[in-house]
């Protein structure tokens, strides 16, 4: 009611000034444009100034919004960072860094928290803890897509197939960012600028068996630092014990944000996002500790990133981040490439999107590498725009000669989490790998996504929860040419009645 009652007051101040500011104490001589007038009204309300002075009242007001819009850009451009908050201490709740190796050595369920994994890949992950100029050996197995991305979430290095060792395994020291030691022969060197850093590789499975692969990388993957004898890992299988790596969606999103700026030197971030944290309090070496006021406004702003990004993902504004020119469902979740960067322009909205989706990030996953390397395309809606829902049945066609050299896979996620959807079926999922799947006349394959199977299509169903979102995300593992040139196209999500 005060809502109303407000904008029925503003609509007639609106009339009344003929929707214009009133002109007051301006110097007729002074061009146009340079002056402020002394009474502004905007939606955030009115303001008064005094001959080109704000007056303290609309100060404060003015500062009051100045904050929660600060507040608001530090949540969608740190997204990365509580990512990463999250991704440390799920992995540090099975051991200690540099020792620990979570391993899905059954696959990926549902139990576990991630954000958009596949349910085909075995993924072995580890947190690495530099100290000050003490370099870290890692030795990698053969046969696997790995990368090493900073605590800033800022990608470092490829290893394995697209890495220098080219799929072949070896050895890599990872400097730290004041590293002054000696450099031995007979690694891969990378540097770093942060002291905490995550890895992340993923294993191919054998005729859809886990088993060749992970018997890999027990055997080989080693962390140790440089001149100390290696000592063997502690693998623990997140198959059966899950863990949760996703950031908060709530104002608790600035205290993971804020761990991060404290665990690393001031020197290795971009400037401007400090500037922004540090506008609301987030300042390196400095407590973080808002007041009453200030938490207030946290809170708000972390309502208005959350539904603000849950919305750019589902729509994005950006027509070229269709897959498809002409269809609006299937989507790049990674517009301007792994930095984010077209023509020496951050895309915001995408750098946004992409951290609250999904965890990651190499240029393996943007460069064009044919029969090497994964592209993705996700959708949020059907071929009419609408959300996709738990209640209802859809058909998603894949035309004959799937375009990957390796696997591809279609797996949904919660909207809520972007986590794999819990359902009754052991993975929320269908690939290459499922066994006895029905293929039309044509070679073409009709994968179905509802509550309850169709009929005749039970090996070509992934379940779906009434009264829930979801989202599909489309892989291709060694992608072929007829995927870029896009002369293969994925159906868009229909509905089926």
């Amino acid at each position: 009611m005060k809502r109303l009652l407000f904008l029925v007051v503003l609509s007639i101040i609106l009339v009344a000034c003929g929707g214009k500011s009133q002109k007051s104490n301006i110097d007729p001589a002074v061009p146009e444009g340079i002056s402020t007038p002394d009474f502004l009204i905007t939606h955030f309300g009115e303001f008064k100034l005094f001959d080109g002075v704000t007056d303290k009242e609309s100060a404060e007001i003015l500062f009051e919004h100045l904050d929660l819009q600060r507040a608001v850009s530090v949540y969608l451009n740190g997204l990365q960072l509580s990512s990463m908050t999250a991704m440390r201490k799920g992995i540090l709740s099975l051991g200690d860094a540099n020792e620990v190796v979570a391993i899905t050595e059954d696959f990926i369920n549902a139990d576990s928290l991630f954000l958009t994994p596949n349910t085909t890949s075995v993924y072995f992950t580890a947190w690495l803890e530099l100290s000050s100029n003490q370099a870290m050996v890692i030795e990698t197995p053969t046969n696997n897509l790995g990368f090493i991305d900073s605590h800033f979430f800022e990608y470092v290095a490829d290893v394995g197939n697209l890495g220098p060792d080219k799929g072949k395994g070896g050895k890599y020291l990872l400097l730290p960012p004041d590293y002054t030691g000696s450099i031995p022969e007979g690694y891969y060197v990378v540097k770093t600028k942060t002291y905490g850093n995550w890895f992340m590789g993923r294993g191919f499975a054998v005729d859809g068996d886990p088993a060749p692969a992970v018997e890999s990388i027990k055997k080989n993957f080693l962390i140790y630092p440089l001149g100390q004898k290696p000592t063997a890992m502690k693998f623990v299988n997140i198959s059966k014990d899950p863990i949760d790596t996703i950031g908060s969606m709530d104002a608790r999103i600035y205290d993971e944000i804020n761990a991060v700026i404290q665990a690393e030197p001031v020197t290795s971030y971009n400037p401007e996002l400090l500037g922004q944290m540090a506008a609301i309090g987030i300042v390196h070496g400095e407590p973080f500790n808002p007041d009453k006021r200030m938490r207030k406004i946290l809170k708000e702003a972390a309502d208005i990133g959350a539904a603000t990004v849950r919305g750019m993902i589902a729509y994005p504004r950006d027509k070229k981040s269709r897959i498809y020119p002409d269809r609006t469902s299937w989507l790049n979740p990674l517009m301007g490439g792994y930095k984010f960067i077209n023509n020496n322009i951050r895309n915001l909205d995408s750098r946004s999107i992409f951290f609250f989706y999904a965890t990651g990030i190499s240029p393996a996953m943007t460069f064009k590498f044919i029969g090497k390397g994964s592209q993705y395309a996700y959708a949020y809606t059907d071929n009419e725009g609408n959300i996709l829902t738990g209640e209802k049945t859809y058909k998603i066609t894949l035309p004959a000669n799937v375009p990957a050299k390796d696997n591809w896979s279609l797996t949904i996620y919660d909207g809520q989490t972007r986590s794999l959807l819990k359902t009754d079926q052991e993975y929320s999922s269908i690939s290459s790998y499922s066994k006895d799947l029905k293929q039309n006349s044509d070679g073409s394959y009709d994968i179905y996504f509802s509550p309850v199977a169709p009929k005749g299509y039970e090996n070509n169903w992934v379940q779906t929860v009434k009264g829930k979102s979801w989202n599909t995300l489309f892989r291709l593992y060694g992608p072929l040419e007829a995927w870029y040139d896009r002369s293969w196209q994925i159906a868009d999500p229909v509905v089926v009645k």
